[in-house]
C-alpha cells in the first residue's frame, strides 16, 4: 500500500480491555489528488477513523502514515507541531458545535494560521479572504458575524474555509453535506472537486449520501462495525457490489442502485441468525442471509479483481443465490445452496406455505 495517507491494520478501542474495537484492522490508502469516500451506517466507525487519522484519537495498534512519516506515534510537542503545520486538515461534522460561538467568521477562519505563527497579520487577512472566497462567501459582508448569525449552509462553508486556509495536502471532511439543502449540497461537492483539480488536494469524504459520493469520489471504502468490508472504484462498487452489506446499502439508495440489482428485501435474512453471530465470526453474519458455518471465522479482506477488495467468504456465489431465489420464489434465499441453515447452526426459515398454514 502506498499513498499520501496510509492506514495499516488500524485498531481503536475505548473503555476496558476486551471491549469490541470501534475500528478493527482497518486498511486504507489515499493518493495525491484523490477523492476517497467512506460510507457506512451510523456507528460503523467512520468518524473515529477520521479522528484517528488526524491524531485526535490514539490507536490501540496499527499505523497512520502521512506523506511517508508515521504520525500515529506522535505525542506532546511533536504532535502539536504536526497539527499546526496544517498539511492534514479536518472539517468536523457539526459546524455549530465546531465553531466557537464567540469568534467572528473572520477570526474563526484565521485561527489555524494564527496558531501556526508563520504569517503576519496582513498575510493572514489575505489568506482568510482567499479561503472565504474559495467557498463562495463574501468576507466583507459575513466576516464580522458570529456563527449564530449566519445560516447552516454558510456555517458549513465557514468550517470548510477554516479547514483549507492552511492549504493542506489532505482534507478529511466529515459529513460535509449532511445538513444542507440540495443547492448548498451541490455547491460544497463542486468545491471539493475543484480543490482536488486546482490544488491537487486529496480529500476523504465521510458521508451517508451515496449519490453525492457517486458524483465526485474516485474510490470508496465501506465500513461496517469497524471493519472495511469492501473497497474499490466508486462506479464499480456501486454498480456491482461484492459484499452483501454493500449491496444492502446500495439497494436502500434508489438514486445509485444499478438497474437489475438486488432489492433490499432479497438481502435480508428470513430466519433468526445463529447464536454464535453475537460473539464471533464475520461482523455482518447476524444480518446476512447467506451465512454458513465457515462464517464463524472472520473473513480477511482480500483482492477480488483489479483494484477491489472484499471481506466475505461467499463473494463468488451470493449473487447467484439471489438470482436463483428470485427465479424460484422461496423466501429463504440461501436454501438454494442446500446447506446454509444446517451449516450455519440455525433452524431453516418457514416456507410461504407453512407460514400460511
Amino acid at each position: 500500500m502506498s499513498g499520501l495517507l496510509e492506514l495499516s491494520e488500524l485498531t481503536v478501542a475505548f473503555g476496558r480491555r476486551g471491549a469490541r474495537p470501534v475500528l478493527d484492522g482497518v486498511e486504507l490508502s489515499v493518493g495525491e489528488g484523490e477523492i476517497v469516500g467512506v460510507i457506512g451506517e451510523t456507528g460503523s466507525g467512520k468518524t473515529t477513523l477520521a479522528r484517528t487519522a488526524v491524531g485526535l484519537v490514539p490507536p490501540r495498534s496499527g499505523r497512520v502514515v502521512f506523506d511517508g512519516r508515521e504520525i500515529s506515534g506522535l505525542r506532546g510537542r511533536a504532535l502539536r507541531a504536526f497539527r499546526r503545520s496544517g498539511r492534514l486538515s479536518y472539517a468536523f461534522q457539526d459546524p455549530l458545535r465546531a465553531l466557537d460561538p464567540e469568534l467572528t467568521v473572520r477570526r474563526a477562519v484565521a485561527e489555524p494560521l494564527a496558531v501556526a505563527g508563520d504569517l503576519d497579520g496582513a498575510e493572514i487577512a489575505a489568506r482568510v479572504d482567499e479561503a472565504l472566497e474559495t467557498v463562495g462567501l463574501d468576507a466583507a459582508r459575513l466576516g464580522d458575524r458570529l456563527p449564530g448569525a449566519i445560516s447552516g449552509g454558510q456555517r458549513q462553508r465557514v468550517l470548510l474555509a477554516r479547514a483549507i486556509v492552511t492549504r493542506p495536502r489532505l482534507l478529511i471532511a466529515d459529513e460535509p453535506v449532511s445538513a444542507l439543502d440540495a443547492s448548498n449540497r451541490n455547491r460544497v461537492l463542486r468545491l471539493l472537486d475543484r480543490l482536488r483539480t486546482e490544488r491537487g488536494m486529496a480529500v476523504v469524504v465521510i458521508s451517508h449520501d451515496l449519490s453525492s459520493l457517486a458524483g465526485i469520489a474516485d474510490r470508496v471504502a465501506v465500513l461496517y462495525r469497524g471493519r472495511v468490508v469492501e473497497q474499490g472504484p466508486v462506479r464499480e462498487v456501486f454498480g456491482r457490489p461484492l459484499h452483501p452489506y454493500t449491496a444492502l446499502l446500495i439497494a436502500s439508495a434508489p438514486s445509485v442502485r444499478a438497474e437489475g440489482g438486488p432489492g433490499a428485501a432479497a438481502l435480508r435474512p428470513s430466519a433468526e441468525p445463529p447464536a454464535w453471530t453475537a460473539r464471533e465470526g464475520c461482523v455482518f453474519a447476524h444480518r446476512c442471509p447467506f451465512v454458513i458455518g465457515s462464517c464463524r471465522t472472520a473473513p480477511a479482506s482480500g483482492p477480488v479483481g483489479e483494484g477491489r477488495t472484499a471481506a466475505c467468504h461467499r463473494v463468488p456465489e451470493w449473487r447467484g443465490l439471489v438470482a436463483a431465489a428470485t427465479a424460484q420464489g422461496p423466501p429463504e434465499l440461501v436454501a438454494a445452496a442446500g446447506e446454509t441453515h444446517k451449516e450455519a447452526g440455525r433452524p431453516p426459515a418457514l416456507s410461504r406455505t407453512s407460514e400460511k398454514g
